[in-house]
């Protein structure tokens, strides 16, 4: 079944069309609205547009969502950390090392070949590569995932997430200090000017990104964090406080993994053997997509995670 909707620009704050849509389709990446564009499925009064077309308030755009096509993805039997599930939906915790969804050069071992495992069905509107669904963590990065069951839930999970109304907390472990202890980090998140797999923060081209973060512990030259993200732009987390001089410990893509900078050889060794970005997606509080009713979700942090805590503090 083909999904339509309708928009109305209310501002030119977004340029380009397929980043005002990115806001307000938060079940598909860019990758795919620009599919969308490039297939038609986007129009401005009868006219087809391009990715790049510049959106002015008060323009009306109609966008349809054809239904999925087959993909031949095939299910298999991974074991699933299941937080909490029901008819609508589900939240799991994801192991670090697991990725979220098939793509290029990935189709077996992901997230959603397990859950094509798992009876009960999934919401098709995040496309036929991401059934169910609603946000994304990074391969490296373990933690809770909300994943819809049905194309109602998806829709409203999705609505409260462009709503900014899903509170996302993680914990993370950085390199040095940061000051102040706490604070709010705003700076515009985009693609790196050179390395197109990386982002970075940008002065102009980038997206509006907000990061609260708060120190809940100092452990020799480093910090445990506990951060709350505002936006949900791609490596937020890691672009921004590498920006700030502070890149998570095991980060090969931004700066966190500097062992040549450590005077403690045990040290060296230890962090060096922590094969994962120490950044854990540890609580998600949201509206039940049904009934309203305000849910709160954790996930402790794994045990790799505890037992690097817990040995830095031998060497502290």
């Amino acid at each position: 079944m083909v999904r339509r909707m309708e928009f109305r620009v209310e501002d030119s704050g977004h340029g380009r069309l397929d980043r005002y849509l990115l806001d307000r389709l938060p079940g598909e990446s860019r990758a795919s609205i620009q599919r969308l564009i490039a297939g038609g499925h986007v129009r401005l009064e009868g006219r087809v547009l391009k990715a790049s077309t510049k959106v002015r308030p008060g323009d009306r755009l109609r966008v349809e969502i054809p239904e999925p096509v087959a993909t031949g993805i095939t299910p298999e039997a991974i074991p699933l950390n299941i937080v909490h599930q029901e008819a609508s939906f589900m939240v799991i915790s994801k192991p670090s090392g697991m990725v979220v969804h098939p793509g290029a050069g990935r189709r077996t071992g992901t997230l959603v070949n397990a859950l094509l495992a798992l009876e009960g069905g999934f919401s098709g509107i995040g496309g036929a590569l991401r059934p169910g669904i609603v946000h994304r963590l990074d391969r490296e990065t373990s933690g809770l995932l909300i994943v819809a069951r049905t194309d109602p839930a998806h829709r409203n999970l999705s609505a409260q997430l462009a709503r900014r109304e899903v509170k996302k907390i993680y914990l993370t472990l950085v390199w040095g200090h940061p000051v102040p202890s706490r604070g709010r980090i705003e700076a515009p998140v985009g693609r790196h000017p050179v390395s197109r797999t990386r982002m970075a923060v940008r002065t102009s081209g980038g997206r509006l990104a907000v990061t609260d973060y708060e120190t809940l512990e100092r452990i020799g030259g480093f910090a445990l964090l506990r951060v709350r993200i505002h936006t949900g732009r791609t490596h937020q987390i890691r672009v921004h406080l590498k920006h700030r001089g502070h890149p998570v410990v095991g980060d090969r893509d931004y700066g966190g993994r500097r062992f040549s900078s450590l005077s403690n050889p045990a040290m060296e060794r230890l962090l060096a053997s922590f094969d994962r970005l120490a950044l854990h997606a540890h609580s998600l509080e949201f509206h039940h997509p049904e009934s309203g009713e305000p849910l709160a979700f954790e996930s402790p942090l794994p045990r790799e995670f505890l037992t690097l805590l817990e040995e830095m503090r031998k060497l502290h």
